[in-house]
């Protein structure tokens, strides 16, 4: 199946973006900097290379241009989002990402002095914004108890824990405390956000740790389409489609967010063609609210 969700993610890129080539703007994280304007991929002797930030290189784009990620290893913190104007394209030449596997990262290390005791081993930290929220144990979501109010606070097993009235209580091993663990948490809010944009394409990226949505088509976000993402260990959603949005999602992994995978609301249009969609007790694959949904795979590429 990723062999097939590859190929399909191939055909799609050379199918939309071989009409013309678009200006691009070279994004790298560890060798760009944000003084430069993204000409090329590497910097060369008249002062051109890459631009550090994918924030930096949507300030420098225009109608229909590319931005084209490096993927170096070490993750973007960054939340971007595509608005009206600039950040639109054409139908034959649509303003594109390109992340070459890059990974887009929302979540932070979660500040020792930040914890406190509840009582025994039981500790709680407050985010700033914690309306859906994820806590991460090496890297990977730690495991979540889900709260049922009519029981009143739920026993917690060790390194499990929970959300309750916005803060999060995790319970550690016996003689230890929470800052001796690699814990982290849903920091920035969405990763994309895309708002009155028209023929966007964004391809092959990872999108983790956000504390709402990996990807938001928040509202009139037309042609869409998105391309072998990853989005996972989001607070709310891997993927969420509002307003009168109309999204296509091809060839792409979701799974391990809060609350849904993937979420329609409003008057959207969303259609999800030969994608995973790891769904969850607390977090089915998908949710609707509003906005119409289907979902197409092809069983002979499974």
């Amino acid at each position: 199946m990723q062999a097939f969700h590859r190929l399909i993610a191939c055909f799609l890129l050379t199918a939309l973006s071989s009409s013309v080539c678009a200006r691009d703007i070279f994004v790298d994280n560890v060798a760009g900097d944000d003084r430069r304007k993204g000409e090329s991929p590497e910097i060369n002797a008249r002062a051109g290379g890459p631009c550090r930030s994918i924030r930096r290189a949507l300030e420098l784009a225009e109608r229909a241009d590319r931005v084209v990620i490096a993927n170096t290893g070490q993750p973007y913190h960054e939340s971007l989002t595509l608005q009206a104007g600039r950040h639109s394209g054409l139908p034959s030449r649509p303003f594109t990402i390109v992340g070459n596997g890059a990974t887009l990262d929302g979540s932070a290390p979660v500040p020792r002095d930040a914890w406190e005791q509840v009582e025994g081993n039981i500790f709680r930290f407050r985010p700033r914004r914690a309306t859906f929220q994820l806590l991460f144990l090496d890297g990977k979501p730690a495991p979540r108890r889900m709260v049922d109010r009519s029981q009143g606070f739920p026993e917690l097993e060790p390194l499990e824990w929970c959300l309750l009235d916005r803060t999060v209580y995790l319970r550690v091993d016996k003689d230890r405390l929470p800052h001796q663990y690699d814990l982290s948490y849903t920091s920035l809010q969405v990763g994309i956000t895309l708002y009155e944009v028209r023929h966007v394409l964004v391809t092959d990226l990872v999108v983790q740790g956000f504390q709402q949505d990996g990807v938001n088509a928040h509202d009139s976000a037309f042609d869409t389409t998105l391309v072998g993402l990853t989005c996972r260990g989001n607070g709310r959603s891997g993927i969420s489609v509002g307003g009168a949005s109309r999204v296509k999602i091809y060839a792409s992994l979701v799974g391990n967010n809060g609350t849904a995978q993937v979420r329609t609301e409003g008057f959207s249009r969303t259609e999800i063609i030969n994608c995973d969609l790891i769904d969850a007790a607390h977090a089915p694959a998908t949710v609707r609210e509003g906005g119409q949904l289907t979902i197409q795979n092809d069983a002979a590429g499974s």
